[in-house]
Order: C-alpha cells, then sequence, then structure tokens
C-alpha cells in the first residue's frame, strides 16, 4: 500500500498588515500559505528559476539591473544571485515574516545567502506602490507575488495586472527594458492588456507540471523609444484560492 501524502506541519503563523501568513512544513518541503491560499513550496523552482533567466536572456546590456517583486521561497533570488552578469538586484516584499524566515529562519537555505550579496537590496514594500512611485528605473522587473494575473492573494492585487498597474511597470523599465510575470496558469487576457498597455514583444513561456495545466512565464518589452502609456482606468477583479 503507497504511502499517503504526509500531512504539514506549522512552523510560524504571522499577522500581517494583508492578513495572516503562515510557513508550513510538508516532510522536507516547506510552504508558504497567505490568507488561507496555497502560495509557492519548495517542491520545484523550475519556472521561478525561469522568470530570471528569460528576462536576463532579453537582455544585451552589460551588468543589467532587476526588481524581484516577492521574496517567496527565494528561488528567483537565488538564481539571480547565482549569475554574475546581474549587477543590481533589488527584492520587494511586503510581508516582513517571509523576509525574517529567509534572514533566519528555515527558507535561508533556499535563498543561498543571497541577501548578504552585495548586489542585493531588500525593500520591505508592497509592490505596486513601490513601482507607483517616482525612483530609479530597471532594466527588468521579475514579478512573482500571485498565483497569477487571473488568481490573486488580495483583491488589491489585481490593480498590479490592470491598466494602471502596468502604466506603472512600465514607467519603472528603462528603454528596451523586461517585463517578466509568473503565473499558475495562461491568461490570454493578460496578454492583451500587456499590449493595450504599450509593451511589445509579447509573448508566453510554459513550463510543464505534474498535474493540471503549465505554469507559465509572461514576457514582454518596454520598447526603445516613446512615452508610456496613461493608466486608464482599472477595474478590480476578484482574488480566488
Amino acid at each position: 500500500m503507497m504511502p499517503g501524502p504526509q500531512s504539514p506541519v506549522t512552523l510560524d503563523r504571522q499577522d500581517g498588515p494583508y492578513g495572516e501568513v503562515v510557513l508550513r512544513q510538508r516532510g522536507e518541503h516547506y510552504e508558504i500559505i497567505a490568507n488561507g491560499c496555497f502560495l509557492m513550496d519548495t517542491s520545484d523552482g523550475r519556472s521561478e528559476r525561469l522568470l530570471v533567466a528569460a528576462a536576463l536572456g532579453q537582455l544585451a546590456v552589460e551588468r543589467p539591473s532587476v526588481l524581484i517583486g516577492g521574496l517567496g521561497v527565494g528561488f528567483s533570488l537565488a538564481h539571480a544571485a547565482a549569475e554574475p552578469r546581474w549587477g543590481r538586484i533589488t527584492v520587494v516584499e511586503r510581508e516582513q515574516a517571509v523576509i525574517d524566515w529567509h534572514r533566519a529562519g528555515p527558507l535561508a537555505a533556499f535563498s543561498a545567502g543571497a541577501l548578504d550579496d552585495p548586489r542585493v537590496a531588500v525593500a520591505h514594500a508592497d509592490l505596486l506602490a513601490h513601482l507607483a512611485e517616482p525612483g530609479e528605473r530597471y532594466d527588468a522587473l521579475c514579478l512573482d507575488i500571485d498565483n497569477g494575473p487571473d488568481w490573486t492573494v488580495t483583491e488589491a492585487n489585481a490593480g498590479l495586472y490592470g491598466p494602471a498597474g502596468l502604466a506603472a511597470a512600465h514607467g519603472r523599465l528603462a528603454a528596451g527594458g523586461v517585463l517578466a510575470v509568473w503565473s499558475a496558469q495562461p491568461s490570454g487576457e493578460f496578454e492583451r492588456a500587456l499590449g493595450a498597455a504599450g509593451f511589445v514583444d509579447v509573448r508566453t513561456l510554459e513550463i510543464d507540471v505534474v498535474r493540471g495545466v503549465p505554469d507559465v512565464v509572461h514576457l514582454a518589452r518596454r520598447a526603445r523609444g516613446g512615452p508610456d502609456p496613461s493608466p486608464g482606468r482599472d477595474a478590480a477583479t476578484s482574488g480566488r484560492c
């Protein structure tokens, strides 16, 4: 008789400004749960690493800068820090608990010391608010804060994938810069939204998973010339788990 799946063990539970965040262990793997919604675990980081590698592969500048939206279990950050071609690496994470689990907790093994890399800076902030603020531009934005544009952790996160959020992301990219967005499922609607927001070279890369539809990385580029698009009006959508 085959053994059943192991029951998760809760290691930490914290209330943050956006709700409850939980770190669980299931066998040898760790899971992050936000407001009762499974976000990610440490079982397979291929698509998170692709998020960073695909963005870098689109860039011809030397020592490009990258903003990683969402620290998560650390796969994207560790992959970026292991690549000497990256220059400045900024990580934006809104949950202090997640940062703590990497600095002095079990997730430190998965970020592999990247937080101590002199190229790396961690910003404890909401990603959409951070992008909307005036500031330095990046050669790449690699975003992984939800289960995808159609599957957000909170309703407020939906704004990141609408006209206002995409305009903010477009405005924080350098000319020719790349936007990469992780998703647990493809979204034709999001592809169309990227085009409407002024991005070019929009495409989707797929990563097969054991069950269900593939994980994907949506890629788009800021054109090398032209003004920022107007943010327009954004219709919020409901998050789901």
